[in-house]
This record gives structure tokens, C-alpha cells and sequence, in this order.
């Protein structure tokens, strides 16, 4: 195990490491947060400032919103913010420990960023996807050393979820699995590993129960809000199926269920014709205005999003 991580329960050695995530979005800029309030340097990347600078602010929102509902101090969101500093491409890439990719759900575009990171990260630095549900295996085939590829899949939003996905690739090396493990427990997080498998452990479970709740909608089964309302009644889940599709996007559920149908072809795993009409449509849910619900402002994350 590398010495910064070795000594990560000392806030001093965290100070001393460097994260660097690979995309600014709704997850990178929550790993981004989560980072640096628990004591890491951190720089959140993207391919242009327009989108470094909204994922930047992204980060503030979200601490913010951390102090407001009393997780956090104000004194620790002041702390953490000079942490997060921001680049535009893969050059400073090498002076980080620890990079965590989290681009959109799709293994061509994983593949070329990690690609990319093979030969612009330090030859010793752990290199972590926060894939929800693609083979850690197949992304890692394209880096010259897989062994230091691991998953590390984060729960949205990330500073309010408890759960990190840990899964080693076929070739991950018990020491990349072991720093991965640390590092998600230095975040506060509890750690569960999965084998490397279509959808792992969460998204595999989740996908059969949104997909099911698409395909009763389709069917006429009951009106969104009456199936929504039994899953929070009936369940005791905090959102209701649709609901939480809106949250997760619509685009990215059918990417999950997509690749649970070429990895195990079981008609459970058929995404419902209405979800791909939908997502065809351009109706992704929250991020696009419109899905099964409409939204006029952008709002917050809620728990409950794998």
C-alpha cells in the first residue's frame, strides 16, 4: 500500500495526496466535493472551462447544501473549498495518487479516457472508474498496466450516501484493491466489493425494479403518481421508481439496462420500449426540464440514487 494512503486517517497525509477526477458533472463534482472535505487536494477536470466552472460550482452547491441541513459545518465547507482547484484536458493528471474517471456510461468513451490516463498519470498512481454498471475488466484492457484499474462506483449525491461499490477487474492487483478499499473508507464511506460483473452488486438490483415500474406505466397498470406512491408507502422507499429515474436520467438507466441485456440476455433485463422512446425523445428526466415528471428549476440531488 502507497505510504499517502497508508497514513489517509491523518488529515496531514490526505493534505499531502492529490485526487484528481476526470469529468465535472453531476458525480465528479460530487466525488470532487467529498474529497476535498475529507482532506484531500483535488482537481476536478473536463474538456473545457464552461463545464469545469459549473462542476466547480456544482461542489460549492453541494457543501453548501451540507451545511444547511446541518451535516456539515460551515468551517469545514470553507476548509475544503481551496481544495478543489480545476484543468482543462489530462495535463496535470500525473501529479495526482489517486484518479477517479467519471464520464458518462459508455465503455467506448471510458476506454479512450483511460487510455489517455495510461500515459498522462504517474506510473504508480491507482486508476479508478466510477462505472455503475460496465466490466472493470473491459475498460482496463486498453491500459498497459491493469493491474492499478479498479471500480470505485460512488452513490449520488455523494455526500449524502453512505455506500461505495468497490469491484477489482480480472487483472487488479491485491495492493490497487487495497488502496481503492482505504480510500473510499477515508471518505466516511462504507465499502461493499462486488466481482466484476454486468451491473455489479447495486445497479443490477435497481434496473430489474425501474424497469419493472416503466413497464407497468406502459402497460396502464396505474398512473405515475399511484405507482410512485405505492413504492414509497408500500416499500418505504424514499422516492418512487419514476421519480428516481428522473433523478438518475433516463439516458443513463438505459445504458445500465442495455449492458445487463448483452451481459446476461435475460428478458428481465429487456428495457421497456417506452423508456427508449422517451430517451429518443430527448425527455432524460430533471437534467433535460422533462421525463416522467416535468421540472421547471433545476433541482437538488436526493438520496436513493445508485
Amino acid at each position: 500500500m502507497s505510504s499517502a494512503l497508508a497514513e489517509s486517517s491523518d488529515p496531514r497525509a490526505m493534505a499531502r495526496t492529490r485526487v484528481f477526477v476526470v469529468g465535472s458533472g453531476l458525480m465528479g463534482s460530487g466525488i470532487a466535493a467529498q474529497a476535498a472535505l475529507s482532506g484531500y487536494l483535488v482537481t476536478l477536470e473536463d474538456v473545457n472551462e464552461g463545464l469545469v466552472n459549473r462542476g466547480l460550482a456544482n461542489a460549492r452547491r453541494a457543501l453548501e447544501s451540507a451545511v444547511t441541513k446541518g451535516r456539515i459545518a460551515a468551517s469545514a465547507k470553507e476548509e475544503a473549498l481551496p481544495r478543489i482547484d480545476t484543468a482543462i484536458g489530462l495535463r496535470r493528471a500525473d501529479s495526482a495518487e489517486i484518479l477517479v474517471e467519471a464520464v458518462p456510461e459508455d465503455l467506448e468513451l471510458k476506454r479512450r479516457v483511460f487510455q489517455e490516463l495510461d500515459s498522462a498519470a504517474a506510473p504508480t498512481a491507482l486508476l479508478a472508474s466510477n462505472t455503475s454498471s460496465l466490466p472493470i475488466t473491459s475498460i482496463a484492457k486498453v491500459v498497459r498496466d491493469p493491474s492499478r484499474v479498479v471500480g470505485i462506483h460512488f452513490f449520488n449525491p455523494v455526500l449524502q450516501m453512505e455506500l461505495v461499490e468497490v469491484i477489482p477487474g480480472a487483472r487488479t492487483s491485491p495492493e490497487a484493491l487495497a488502496r481503492a478499499d482505504e480510500f473510499a473508507r477515508s471518505l466516511g464511506k462504507t465499502v461493499v466489493t462486488s466481482r466484476d460483473t454486468p451491473g455489479f452488486v447495486t445497479s443490477r438490483a435497481i434496473a430489474v425494479t425501474l424497469n419493472e415500474a416503466v413497464w407497468m406505466l406502459y402497460e396502464g397498470v396505474a398512473t405515475r403518481e399511484d405507482i410512485d406512491a405505492a413504492y414509497k408507502l408500500g416499500f418505504h422507499h424514499p422516492m418512487g421508481p419514476l421519480e428516481l429515474l428522473d433523478l438518475v436520467g433516463l439516458d443513463t438507466a438505459l445504458a445500465i439496462l442495455d449492458v445487463l441485456w448483452e451481459g446476461f440476455r435475460d428478458p428481465k433485463y429487456r428495457a421497456c420500449p417506452l423508456l427508449r422512446t422517451m430517451v429518443e425523445a430527448g425527455d432524460l428526466g430533471r437534467k433535460s426540464g422533462a421525463g416522467f415528471y416535468r421540472y421547471e428549476t433545476a433541482r437538488a440531488p436526493t438520496p436513493g440514487v445508485p
